[in-house]
């Protein structure tokens, strides 16, 4: 029984090329995928965010053969020491806002509201 010019014998190795082609597909889909959840995990746990079932369950199918992208656990942790930069300089702002005077800040307020209502006057004839 000969398929489009092949052999019988042709034709079924054909269909196992086809299989095999498939599996490998399918695993490197299931590998990409467990990798983006392997990578969705390290940002929820950055973040605290709670952590998703579906992507424990797909880690675990995967096996111990995952590996994040070095680009992409690069990319997570460069923005990790801004963060605490950011965090630091929040805290040494709130420090010294409570270190400040609030007569002092009130004046500055008083004098900036005074000179732009000044400036808006010279250059707005309604006002």
């Amino acid at each position: 029984m000969a398929r489009d010019g092949m052999s019988r014998e042709e034709y079924e190795e054909y269909q196992k090329q086809l299989v095999e082609e498939k599996m490998e597909r399918d695993a490197e889909f299931a590998t990409k995928k467990a990798e983006r959840a392997c990578l969705r995990s390290c940002l929820r746990d950055k973040y605290r965010i709670p952590k998703s079932e579906q992507d424990e369950i797909m880690i675990q199918q995967a096996g111990d053969d995952i590996d994040v992208p070095e680009e992409l656990v690069k990319m997570v942790d460069e923005n990790a020491p801004q963060e605490e930069e950011e965090k630091q300089s929040i805290l040494d702002q709130m420090q010294n806002i409570q270190n400040m005077d609030m007569d002092q800040i009130k004046e500055k307020a008083q004098a900036t509201l005074v000179e732009m209502k000044s400036k808006a006057e010279e250059k707005c004839t309604v006002m």
